[in-house]
């Protein structure tokens, strides 16, 4: 083959190549989504989040949540905040965090977690509301 076919080869065969890869995900790609969006103002509240693959909406365990925090931020209280302690996970891609829901209104859960196999960090923040 000469070296001008073998460079026409090349280029033929490079878009059929890059069209094998799979796409390669994305921090962006990941989310953490609420459970249940409404719970029972009070102590010792369980909120649960899930968090999801957004490309094929299935959930990813074995996260690292490094932070998180819940407040009143929604009702104008940023202040206003709660203790919260992570919990044992019951099924895979659900996380669970214990709080105090001291007042009824919105409340605002602050994450950041690292995905196995991603780079960088995914952080949301997710509002809830407590009701009487």
């Amino acid at each position: 083959m000469t070296p001008i076919n073998t460079l026409r080869a090349l280029v033929a065969a490079f878009p059929l190549a890059a069209l094998a890869v799979p796409a390669l995900a994305e921090i962006k790609d990941y989310e953490f989504r609420l459970v249940q969006s409404e719970l029972k103002q009070g102590n010792g509240v369980v909120v649960a989040v899930q968090l999801v693959d957004k490309r094929s909406g299935k959930p990813v365990p074995d996260a690292v949540i490094f932070a998180q925090r819940i407040d009143m931020a929604p009702d104008g209280m940023e202040t206003m905040a709660s203790p919260i302690e992570a919990m044992p996970s019951t099924e895979p891609g659900t996380y669970r965090f214990k709080t105090n829901l001291t007042m009824a209104g919105g409340w605002r859960l602050s994450l950041g977690a690292k995905v196995q196999g991603e780079t960088g960090t995914l952080e949301n923040k997710l509002i809830l509301k407590a009701v009487p």
